[in-house]
């Protein structure tokens, strides 16, 4: 598997959660975009380029288990948030609910919203090591209030790679009209991700970390419910464009200024690349050796773990 990519043969590459790294075959089909662009430059971005996109969410949201209408491209996760984060209209002394184990970019998003509109983040501690998921959702819950308004919580952790019970967080929030943000930048080719049963209001994530596509390729996906409240970073002529979908949401949203959509255009050849080499079955295996690694561990070291040595936690 290796030998599929372009990394350095002189480098051991651990750190894959960062940035990713792309297969050859991928990054092939990337340049092959960005030429395309190249032969009509006005003809690709003025028209061709909505029929590509949809394309690339058609393929997308088959494989995250979602329409592909209810997404649409970002550069990565952080603009993602930010993107939901500054549509909300929160007021004074409305709590955002979190967790100690988020990722710190977009920490920096909230509590930049929180100054600016007088709400407060709620940073819930999670006491390390979890045991059970059941008792993670209690202690978590303890934390909403009567002015709770939205949960922001990660579906696999960022700086302890923890898989967190995202669904049953959902379900109960929805009991209480709270909205769910569920950042699983982490979770596209790393386990099995279907966004319909997990149903949050929105879900971010990043294709080109474990997915393997190019860098800058990522996505958001709102709950049509939400799409009407959920506006650009940037206003262009997204709001006067053509698309096959006739969505206001994804016409507002996809467009923002010119930019290279190749990125994104390049996601569908990196889900075929993890289908033809039998993706799932390496992830299994990965997290097989992952556990292994842990118990040997044990026999040499004393560690404090921070989960169970089972599936449902990693």
């Amino acid at each position: 598997m290796k030998d599929k990519f372009l990394l350095s043969p002189n480098v051991t590459f651990l750190n894959h959660g960062s940035f990713g790294a792309c297969p050859q075959t991928v990054f092939e089909k990337y340049q092959y975009w960005q030429k395309e662009l190249e032969r009509q430059p006005v003809q690709f971005m003025a028209e061709d380029v909505y029929t590509h996109l949809k394309t690339a969410r058609d393929s997308l949201g088959e494989f995250v288990g979602c329409e592909s209408d209810d997404l649409f491209f970002v550069p990565n996760s952080t603009t993602a948030g930010n993107t939901v984060i500054n549509s909300l209209d929160l007021k004074p002394g409305d709590e955002i609910l979190t967790t100690d184990h988020e990722y710190g970019a977009l920490i920096r998003a909230w509590e930049a919203y929180c100054t600016m509109s007088d709400t407060r983040l709620i940073q819930h501690d999670i006491p390390l090591p979890v045991t059970t998921h059941d008792k993670f959702i209690e202690h978590f819950w303890d934390g909403v209030t009567d002015r709770t308004k939205v949960i922001f919580i990660s579906q696999i952790t960022s700086p302890t790679a923890l898989i967190f019970p995202v669904h049953e967080i959902c379900q109960r929030a929805r009991e209480r009209d709270i909205l769910t943000i569920v950042d699983g930048a982490h979770v596209p080719g790393q386990i099995p991700l279907n966004i319909s049963e997990i149903d949050p209001d929105v879900y971010i994530a990043a294709c080109h970390k474990w997915l393997c596509a190019p860098k800058g390729s990522s996505f958001l996906y709102v709950r049509k419910s939400f799409q009407t409240k959920v506006n650009p970073l940037v206003v262009s002529w997204g709001s006067e464009g053509t698309d096959p979908s006739g969505s206001p949401f994804l016409l507002e949203n996809q467009w923002q200024g010119t930019r290279d959509m190749s990125a994104f255009l390049t996601v569908p050849e990196a889900i075929a690349f993890q289908q033809k080499n039998n993706w799932d079955k390496l992830t299994v295996r990965c997290r097989h050796l992952v556990r292994e690694t842990r118990e040997r561990l044990d026999e040499y070291f004393t560690l404090n773990h921070l989960c169970p040595n089972t599936e449902e936690w990693r």
